[in-house]
């Protein structure tokens, strides 16, 4: 069936409600989402049983750049700067250095093994260099495994700010892999002007974003985030324009902004979080759709050796010589080791060959689909049973007494305060709508016999609850104790 304008909408829809279900479903299994949406793609494309012809990888590019702004913008809304700051120089080591030690050595192997090319070798090392960090968190959710000390953040911010290092690499290889009579040394300046850039233009951008999203006033609140996503698209390719590297500036700008005090910024997050999803199903099940399983099978062999030097080899030296020069315990650093997952990103970089038209360039994109898949099942599968055999996972009693912290990470500016509730207070057994709470604090939790229950104005207090109140100011915290104890003071 080839898509038309008179059946794109049913089938688009129809194929996003099929992978929304799966995914739900996954969640019981452990079964990473990203694998069952490339899978959906697959069946329904032109070897499946849905039969869609889709074969052109102009459009799956275009779809992947614009899917990854949201996904990359989203990532640095939710990155907490205090958490990411003791941790900054590790993450960043493993962003750049990392990511450039991860393809050189995996670009050696293939060279020695295939007959590419030592500068194909290294393109196709470049493009699976970053890691998915959708495919790590969604699978971390959904066992419930937190991790101890700052692994959380280091992994959090080396997924969401490698891929702008993996871009420059593939592009910088991919002009080589085109242009056989430059240097290497041709790259390096292209290769600054990008990072330099695009560090400088996500900063810029962030700046002026704030201004403007403060400073504008909008009729309506369901704008601002209307106005958020032009200015990310603005920030991309403007950056992009001069010669900078769109993906970082809209890492860096998405940071700084989740970071400062901005308008609506509940309803800004709240909706980029279910874009960041809806763009995740899209590119995916255009990835899965683009593929031809039968061109796949034929390279499997020279593909899981790939994939297996990648995960034991490429990736761990990545990690541990970026990392050498940093004081970290050896079995965190095997566990950032094993946290690679290759996902959607290599697979968009994978079109730029395809689009230049060298070679090889159906069987690199093949290979790296297939890396992709088994980095997934072997990776994907087995986080949480890695974390507990390394001891980085933290135990269940400790997950309960971080949830406060976790509530704190989300909200930096506010003032928190615990109120335990006694038989004898005000506010037992009543709602919270009908308690005429100050206008500047919230409930934001509520611990009631060792759980975690996230209220809303229907939910009643009962003796005993620890209240987990923020309020914009500690003098607030006065009136609080008057209302849950005795309004009329």
């Amino acid at each position: 069936m080839n898509l038309t304008i008179e059946n794109i909408v049913l089938v688009g829809s129809l194929l996003l409600f099929i992978s929304i279900i799966v995914g739900k479903t996954s969640y019981k299994f452990g079964v990473p989402t990203l694998l069952l949406f490339l899978a959906i793609g697959i069946i329904a494309g032109s070897e499946g049983i849905g039969g869609i012809r889709f074969d052109d990888p102009q459009i799956a590019q275009f779809i992947g750049i614009v899917s990854l702004n949201f996904i990359l913008f989203s990532g640095g809304l939710d990155t907490n700067w205090k958490a990411v700051k003791p941790i900054l120089r590790e993450g960043i080591a493993l962003s750049t250095l990392g990511v450039l030690l991860t393809a050189l050595s995996l670009g050696t192997f293939v060279w020695l093994i295939t007959d590419f090319t030592i500068y194909e070798s290294m393109l196709l090392g470049s493009i699976v260099s970053s890691t998915d960090a959708a495919a790590v968190f969604s699978i971390l959710r959904s066992k419930s495994l937190a991790l101890k000390t700052n692994l959380r953040p280091t992994l959090e911010l080396e997924s969401g700010s490698n891929d702008p290092m993996a871009y420059v690499l593939t592009i910088a290889f991919l002009t080589l892999v085109v242009n056989q009579d430059q240097s290497i040394l041709s790259i390096i300046p292209m290769f600054l002007l990008q990072m330099v850039l695009g560090g400088i233009g996500g900063f810029v951008f962030g700046k002026i974003s704030k201004v403007i999203i403060n400073k504008i006033k909008l009729d309506f609140e369901g704008l601002y985030p209307v106005l958020v996503i032009a200015l990310m698209f603005i920030t991309f390719s403007a950056t992009d324009f001069v010669g900078g590297n769109g993906f970082l500036a809209i890492y860096i700008c998405a940071v700084y902004l989740g970071n400062q005090d901005i308008i609506h910024k509940k309803t800004i997050l709240k909706m980029y979080d279910g874009l960041a999803w809806l763009m995740q199903i899209v590119l995916f099940l255009t990835l899965g759709l683009l593929v031809f399983p039968k061109q796949v099978i034929p390279i499997m062999g020279v593909g899981l050796l790939i994939s297996l030097f990648l995960i034991i080899v490429a990736r761990p030296v990545g990690v541990f010589l970026s990392l050498i020069f940093f004081k970290m315990k050896l079995r965190r650093r095997f566990y950032i080791s094993w946290v690679g997952l290759r996902g959607g990103v290599p697979i968009v970089f994978a079109t730029y060959p395809l689009l230049a038209g060298i070679e090889k360039a159906n069987m690199i994109f093949n290979i790296v689909f297939f890396i992709s898949v088994t980095s997934v099942l072997i990776q994907g599968t087995t986080l949480s049973i890695v974390a507990k055999w390394l001891n980085v996972g933290l135990p269940e009693t400790a997950k309960k007494l971080s949830a406060t912290d976790l509530l704190l990470s989300e909200n930096p500016k506010a003032e928190m305060k615990e109120f335990t509730i006694t038989p004898n207070c005000y506010a037992v057994d009543k709602k919270i709508v009908e308690l005429g709470f100050p206008k500047n604090a919230i409930i934001a939790m509520i611990n009631r016999n060792g759980s975690y229950i996230t209220p809303n104005g229907a939910t009643k207090i009962e003796a005993q609850d620890n209240l987990i109140v923020l309020a914009d100011h500690p003098d607030i915290f006065d009136k609080v104790h008057d209302t849950l104890t005795d309004p009329s003071t």
